[in-house]
């Protein structure tokens, strides 16, 4: 029983993680129906820089926000290149492509002037060796931290977006762009913004997860990226409260199939759960079927 509560536990601050993943996806989903396929290079990038800036030097308390705003300021650059050119036929999955190369050419770059081998990652607030009891389970303080600060600011998000007036932007922009420009909403900023917060939230998820991993190498993300869209999926693209349920909820079956059954099995059963979700509810749990008039 106190395995099962341990793969419970471990399952449910990884799936946290997994939501913040899902949620930055669901930004640029929501403001040009899009998604960034190098979320996964990203991801990587933040552990990255954040072990480099730390290793130079910079307190941690620089070199966080340092690294977030350089995989923020990086998704600018991804919405400019590899996704706002590619926009202007509706038909065209262009993106799919220009998103990858984007991602495989950070990853070949971090190779390049870091070496494709695992580097370890400094422990930011709680060593490898901290655990805390819950139920008379111990639980890693790193796993438990990078719970916290998730739900936090996953709540955080949601509040923001129903209340804030750049919230209600990204929603009119969603709902139909041509109305919110009429509305003198301004989209171009408004999608620019999406996409820097998206790079934010996927530097985040890289950093809580390489605490947990220990270790960070330029493939980091390329599986993380691949559970983040599957728990998008599954609570619904463009849901924040689905972000959440659908991270956690792949999160736990992901470390009970690896606890029980082998770990060469959590890949595929979040490929799996992708397949049963396209085929039994497209929309995901908490999103809603789009309607076509014509």
């Amino acid at each position: 029983m106190d395995f099962f509560l341990q793969l419970v536990f471990a399952g449910i601050c990884v799936g946290a993680a997994y939501a913040l993943i899902a949620m930055g996806l669901s930004l640029t989903f929501w403001t040009t129906k899009t998604l960034n396929f190098g979320q996964g290079s990203l991801l990587m990038l933040g552990a990255v820089a954040l072990t480099a800036l730390m290793a130079a030097g910079l307190h941690v308390a620089l070199a966080v926000p340092m690294a977030l705003l350089g995989t923020g300021a990086l998704m600018v650059l991804v919405e400019r290149v590899a996704i706002r050119p590619l926009l202007g036929s509706e038909e065209s999955m262009g993106w799919v492509v220009s998103t990858l190369g984007l991602g495989f050419f950070v990853q070949g770059f971090v190779a390049k002037f870091f070496g494709s081998q695992a580097i370890s990652v400094p422990s930011i607030v709680f060593e490898s060796t901290s655990f805390v009891s819950i139920a008379g389970v111990q639980v890693s303080a790193q796993s438990l931290s990078v719970l916290v600060v998730s739900t936090a600011l996953m709540l955080g998000m949601e509040i923001f977006l129903r209340v804030s007036p750049w919230g209600r932007a990204v929603r009119a922009v969603a709902h139909d762009e041509a109305a919110a420009s009429l509305a003198g909403i301004p989209v171009r900023r408004v999608v620019v913004l999406s996409f820097i917060a998206s790079g934010i939230l996927a530097g985040l998820a890289g950093v809580l997860l390489s605490q947990i991993n220990g270790t960070v190498d330029p493939a980091f993300g390329f599986n993380l990226m691949v559970f983040g869209f599957v728990a998008a999926v599954f609570g619904g693209m463009g849901s924040v409260r689905g972000a959440m349920v659908g991270g956690i909820a792949l999160g736990v079956i992901e470390k009970l199939v690896g606890g029980y059954l082998s770990s060469a099995f959590e890949s595929a059963i979040a490929f799996a759960i992708l397949m049963v979700i396209l085929v039994w509810r497209p929309q995901g749990l908490f999103g809603q079927a789009e309607i076509n008039k014509v």
